[in-house]
């Protein structure tokens, strides 16, 4: 039986009651190990199959990807999805001459030497090959009327937020990602001719993974790696 929503004027505002369902301690451990064992297959990958995805399917994902926190809920994100293989095309070339100068000249030998077990290089055919690509924007302030700025406030925090999110969907969905950052991005403006306010932030290829893609076999960092605990022991001692 769902609980029923009430509502509630606080300090001159809006508010809804929001509860969940208890859930014991035997089930929350059941839950959170069923959770790690479904977010530990998602790998990010580089071969892309071009089998289309349905756009419904990627407006899904960015609704969902809208349900991050944000600074004063401002919410300064844009998700600009783009199937349109022109543009794609433009996007692929305009990243490629900016990931040519990267591995050429920008990027430090300790840089390079760290990206080689994963194969990379200035090539990114995915950006053509991948059936959609959603490029996230940060707006670190709004346009009011009469072209006033409207500031927004912890903006990386939010936007990096619900990219995790997006990708946390595009999981859960079945499919595949890359968050892929070519530096400088400010090309991804140009080409999608955003507004001067926005801001690209990171761009995910989305799709299913080709028939004969690999990802490197590597280990994720084990829990005393990227954890400290300062805990009570004796209350789980007691459960």
């Amino acid at each position: 039986m769902e609980n029923k929503v009430e509502t509630k004027i606080i300090d001159g505002f809006p508010y809804v009651s929001y509860s969940k369902p208890f859930v014991d301690h035997k089930e929350m451990l059941t839950k959170s190990q069923e959770f790690l064992s479904w977010i530990d297959q998602r790998r990010t990958i580089r071969d892309f199959s071009d089998q289309w995805v349905p756009k419904t399917v990627i407006e899904q994902l960015i609704l969902a990807a809208s349900t991050a926190p944000s600074g004063a809920h401002k919410q300064p994100w844009v998700f600009c999805a783009v199937s349109d293989p022109v543009v794609k095309k433009q996007i692929r070339q305009a990243a490629e001459k900016e990931e040519f100068e990267n591995y050429q000249s920008r990027m430090p030998e300790k840089w390079l030497e760290a990206l080689k077990p994963f194969g990379t290089d200035w090539h990114k055919p995915f950006l053509e090959t991948a059936p959609w690509l959603i490029i996230a924007f940060k707006k670190s302030y709004d346009i009011g009327k009469d072209n006033e700025k409207i500031n927004n406030y912890y903006v990386n925090e939010s936007v990096g937020l619900a990219c995790g999110f997006l990708m946390a969907a595009i999981h859960n969905a079945g499919l595949a990602t890359l968050p892929h950052t070519p530096s400088p991005m400010n090309f991804l403006s140009k080409v999608l001719q955003r507004p001067e306010n926005e801001k690209p932030f990171l761009l995910l290829p989305i799709g299913y993974p080709a028939m004969d893609c690999f990802v490197p076999d590597l280990k994720r960092k084990t829990l005393g790696e990227v954890s400290a605990f300062y805990d009570q022991p004796e209350l789980d001692a007691v459960q």
